[in-house]
C-alpha cells in the first residue's frame, strides 16, 4: 500500500508498517490471525478443486484471494483518501477501525462456498463462512456478543453481494464486488473459461497485462488496465464494467484501458 503523502503509488501488497488513510490498529490485529488460521487456510485451499480440478476454470484458491484482499484494501485507502464516507460498520454501530477488518475477511471468504460447487457459490458461502465467523471473532477481546453480531452481518452481506444479483446496500460490500473482478491479469479472469479454450472469455482473459490502482486526476480511484490488444476491451466490459455497475462506486471509481501494443489500431485508448 501506499505510504502516507504518496497515494499514486502503485502497490499491491498491504503493508502493516506503512502510514495508512485508515485506522488500522484492527486490521493489524486481525490479518495475521487470518493468514495463520489452519481452518481458513486449508477452505482457500479446498475451494479450488471444484473450480479448477473439476470444471476445468480459472484459479479460484488461495493466490485469487490474496489478490483480492489487497486490492481491496487498497480499493478502501483510495476512497477514503478522498473523504468518501462508508456505511456498513458505522449503520450497525460499529467504529471506522471496523471497516477494514469487514473488507479483510469479506474478501477472504467471498468464495468458500466453491467447495460445494461453483454454481451459485456465493450462496453457499454465507452458512460456511458464518460457522468460520462464530469461531473466529470471538478471540479478539474489542469485540463482544454484539459486536461480533455485527461484524458478521455486514461480512456476509459483501460476501452475499460479490456475485450475485443482490446489489451491495454498503460501500464496504460494493468494493468487495469490484475488488473480485480486479484479479483479471494474464488470464486471472473473473469470467470462468477452459483452460486451452480459444472462445472470446479466454481470449480477452490473456490480453489484460497489468491492473493497477492510483489515486485519479478527477475521481478517488483510477483503475489503468493495460491490454496487449484489443481483445482485452471484453473482458474490461462485460467483467469490471458489469461489476462496478450497481456497486455503489460508480461515481468514484474510472477506468482506463490502454492497448500497449502499438501495432494494434483498433483500441488505442478507452475510458468506461
Amino acid at each position: 500500500m501506499a505510504k502516507s503523502g504518496s497515494v499514486d503509488v502503485e502497490d499491491r501488497q498491504y503493508d502493516p508498517d506503512d502510514d495508512h488513510e485508515f485506522p488500522t490498529e484492527r486490521l493489524n490485529v486481525v490479518l495475521p490471525e487470518i493468514l495463520s488460521d489452519p481452518e481458513i487456510t486449508t477452505y482457500l485451499q479446498a475451494q479450488n478443486v471444484n473450480a479448477v480440478t473439476r470444471k476445468g476454470y480459472n484459479d479460484h484458491g488461495t493466490k485469487h484471494i490474496e489478490i483480492v484482499r489487497n486490492r481491496a484494501l487498497r480499493l478502501y485507502e483510495l476512497l477514503k483518501t478522498s473523504n468518501i464516507e462508508f456505511n456498513g460498520a458505522t449503520e450497525q454501530g460499529l467504529s471506522g477501525a471496523d471497516e477494514p477488518v469487514i473488507i479483510a475477511l469479506a474478501a477472504t471468504l467471498h468464495d468458500v462456498g466453491h467447495v460445494v460447487h461453483r454454481d451459485k457459490h456465493p450462496y453457499y458461502s454465507i452458512p460456511l463462512a458464518a460457522d468460520i465467523l462464530d469461531r473466529f471473532l470471538p478471540q479478539f477481546d474489542f469485540y463482544d456478543i454484539e459486536q461480533q453480531v455485527r461484524m458478521k452481518a455486514e461480512i456476509l452481506h459483501a460476501i452475499l453481494c460479490h456475485h450475485t444479483a443482490e446489489d451491495p446496500l454498503t460501500t464496504e460490500a460494493g468494493i468487495i464486488r469490484v475488488a473480485d473482478a480486479l484479479d483479471m491479469e494474464r488470464g486471472r479472469s473473473r469470467i470462468p473459461y477452459k483452460k486451452g479454450g480459444r472462445g472470446i472469455d479466454t481470449l480477452s482473459s490473456q490480453a489484460i497485462d497489468r491492473v493497477s490502482l492510483q489515486s485519479g486526476s478527477d475521481c478517488p480511484v483510477l483503475v489503468k488496465i493495460e491490454m496487449i490488444n484489443a481483445a482485452g476491451v471484453y473482458q474490461v466490459d462485460n467483467l469490471l464494467k458489469a461489476k462496478l455497475r450497481d456497486s455503489g462506486l460508480q461515481e468514484y471509481v474510472r477506468i482506463v484501458a490502454v492497448n500497449t501494443r502499438g501495432g494494434d489500431q483498433l483500441v488505442e485508448q478507452i475510458e468506461l
